[in-house]
């Protein structure tokens, strides 16, 4: 019985690739759910099991506690029993680990034990499928197709499986089921069913690696891969450097005969690859990328608007093999050397330069020897003609293109580097806060900030920087004129957010919100202190009159409009100043047939007819006006009532009216 549980605890492992550390884990995680299934146990309740290695004897312990007699045994053990178990200071009370091992199991928790030990193993296992091909990623991995289909097509790997993706596939690669290929491992996923492993045919990487494999002296470091560029299925260019000396890297990639190179095209199926010697010198790097292809000049520019472009010459003859079938070379020469290549014959580029002769770049000793110019014009007439040009003829042409057309892109060329020095002292004037401050900052008019974004202007520091280089550099952005610019100078001018970059926000806010609460509170004491007078003062020496609002007489109208004699005074002692607030109130007395709910109103001697702040009409309170009344003399409040479903207008009421 013990040899089987090895044999079968081996085979585990074995077939699964797992440590044995991880199977034993999982088997006491199922053997400690078997018990607990068959006992029924409570799941606060710590179990244990210890499993004999080389036996395969398991030992379960539970946590119990110390009594003097047994209520129940699941929980419960005698203190003899927790002394003979090595515990002997226990006490009654304490809880002890004490060996609960059945002889045998019951058939659900047989059932649980062994799904749980499922579980574990798989989940051990697809963790560690995980950790072995995340760690590969970026590798070479051997597969056979499984199936295929028409978006991807399944590889297996041994234990799992990779996806191939239609968008990683090589365009004119067919694949059959049992084929043996390999691949390029792109990218591994954690999912719920275990890695899910996305592989490539068309990386670059791929040929990089092919290449190390391959190649010893690209694996040992005495050949590097400086970059690769590559369409796959039908063409790619590698440029290697040699860090050793007395090495010839494109030699040792290609071997001897062709061996090494061979064996790469054959495993990507006769796919072209071209090998070429890297150079510090971009000129002859350039005009090696271009291989097969000579090349009879290079010249270079980096402006900012189209970047790095590198105007390359060659001879007639040699214009169709530079550009390649559907410019392919040439599309892969940019992508090896990070250059946009401009492609021109050398009758194309000396017609261009017979008409720049004027330039002032131009070199003078060239432009001024009419012998060679004349030769010129004589090479490119019987190039219409159809007549064959000699090598002495290309000469001159050569001649003609390298002092014209070489010394104006030269020219632009220090013309751009001259602009790019300005533009780094420009940006060093601009303070740094001024490159975190979005556009919006300065609050242009929408038109100008549309079109400065469009510009990719976002910042007050990319603006400031365009103004700094000139107006003509501010001018230019499509859609802005001297108006504009104009209006972009004076926000510049009067702008003054640069503390709010600089330091961070204080507490005066709140500062402010408490005293304004202050304010309110002490206004709100005064109001009632105004309310408290004029009810307790019913005759006073001051000579302004009382003016009373009485109720309405209905009684749905009474209901809705009613409102406290507080919330009647707040709106008039905004609009009053402090000394009307001790003006004197008197409340008169009510009618008889009803009793009022008297409203205290203010009057003052001088008034205009209509007095209505900024701030009524702010809050919205319309409703309660200043009025003088003509009769007396007196200024009164006239609220606006709505009125009943019999007066569907809105009516005014006033004291004379009752």
């Amino acid at each position: 019985m013990k040899s089987e549980f090895i044999l079968a605890f081996n085979e585990i492992c074995e077939q699964r690739g797992l440590p044995k550390e991880e199977v034993f884990e999982a088997l006491k995680t199922a053997l400690v759910s078997a018990y607990r299934r068959d006992t029924n146990i409570s799941a606060q309740q710590k179990v244990s099991v210890d499993i004999d290695p080389r036996t395969g004897e398991p030992t379960i312990y539970t946590e119990k506690e110390v009594v003097d007699s047994i209520f129940d045994n699941r929980t419960e053990v005698l203190l003899e029993q927790a002394k003979r178990e090595g515990y002997p200071e226990a006490v009654y009370g304490d809880l002890v680990m004490v060996d609960s091992t059945t002889p045998t199991f019951g058939r659900i928790a047989a059932q649980t034990a062994k799904q749980v030990l499922l579980q574990r193993v798989r989940e051990a296992e697809r963790e560690q499928l995980y950790e072995d091909f995340s760690g590969r990623e970026g590798e070479l991995v051997n597969g056979t197709v499984q199936s295929v289909s028409g978006q991807h097509l399944t590889i297996g790997l041994g234990r799992t499986e990779a996806i191939l993706p239609k968008s990683q596939q090589v365009p004119g690669e067919r694949y059959r089921a049992h084929d043996k290929i390999r691949v390029y491992v792109l990218e591994v996923r954690r999912t719920n069913r275990g890695p899910q492993i996305f592989v490539s045919r068309n990386h670059r990487n791929l040929l990089r690696r092919l290449l190390e494999l391959e190649v010893p002296e690209i694996y040992n470091g005495q050949v590097e891969i400086k970059s690769i560029a590559r369409e796959a299925g039908q063409r790619s260019k590698v440029a290697v450097l040699a860090l050793q000396p007395g090495v010839d890297p494109v030699g040792a990639c290609v071997g001897m005969r062709g061996v090494r190179i061979q064996s790469i095209v054959r495993e990507l199926n006769d796919e072209k690859i071209d090998v070429i010697e890297w150079d510090s010198n971009q000129h002859t790097f350039i005009a090696k990328a271009l291989s097969p292809a000579r090349v009879s000049h290079v010249f270079l520019e980096e402006s900012f608007e189209d970047g790095k472009t590198a105007v390359v010459i060659v001879p007639d003859d040699q214009l169709s093999l530079a550009i390649g079938r559907e410019g392919q070379n040439a599309r892969l020469a940019a992508k090896l050397t990070g250059w946009r290549i401009d492609i021109k014959s050398l009758t194309e580029a000396s017609g261009e330069s017979l008409n720049n002769l004027d330039h002032p770049a131009a070199d003078k000793a060239v432009v001024g020897n009419e012998k060679l110019i004349e030769a010129v014009k004589q090479v490119l007439a019987k190039k219409e003609a159809g007549r064959p040009i000699t090598s002495e003829d290309y000469y001159n042409l050569d001649r003609l293109v390298g002092g014209v057309e070489g010394k104006i892109i030269a020219s632009r060329a220090a013309a751009f580097e001259a602009e790019r020095k300005v533009r780094a002292e420009a940006r060093k004037a601009i303070p740094d806060q001024a490159w975190q401050l979005d556009l919006e900052a300065l609050d242009l008019p929408g038109r100008i900030h549309n079109l400065l974004l469009d510009a990719d202007i976002e910042t007050v520091g990319a603006l400031m920087m365009t103004l700094s280089l000139g107006e003509d550099a501010f001018l230019n952005i499509k859609g802005l004129g001297d108006k504009a610019l104009e209006v972009v100078q004076e926000h510049l001018a009067n702008f003054d957010g640069w503390e709010e970059v600089e330091e961070e926000p204080q507490a005066e806010p709140a500062v402010e919100e408490a005293e304004a609460v202050a304010e309110e509170a002490e206004l709100e004491a005064e109001v009632e202190e105004a309310e408290e007078e004029a009810v307790l003062e019913p005759e006073m020496e001051a000579e302004p009159e009382a003016v009373v609002e009485v109720e309405e007489p209905a009684v749905a109208e009474e209901e809705a409009e009613a409102e406290p004699a507080e919330e009647l005074l707040e709106p008039v002692l905004d609009d009053l100043s402090q000394s009307l607030i001790d003006t004197p109130v008197v409340k008169a007395p009510p009618k008889k047939k009803q009793e009022p709910k008297p409203a205290v109103v203010i009057a003052r001697p001088t008034a205009t007819p209509e007095v209505e702040t900024e701030e009524d009409r702010r809050r919205g309170r319309k409703g309660k006006q200043l009025v003088l009344d003509e009769e007396t003399g007196e200024v009164v409040v006239k609220r606006k009532r709505k009125g009943s479903r019999r007066r569907p207008e809105w009516e005014e009421y006033d004291i004379d009216d009752f």
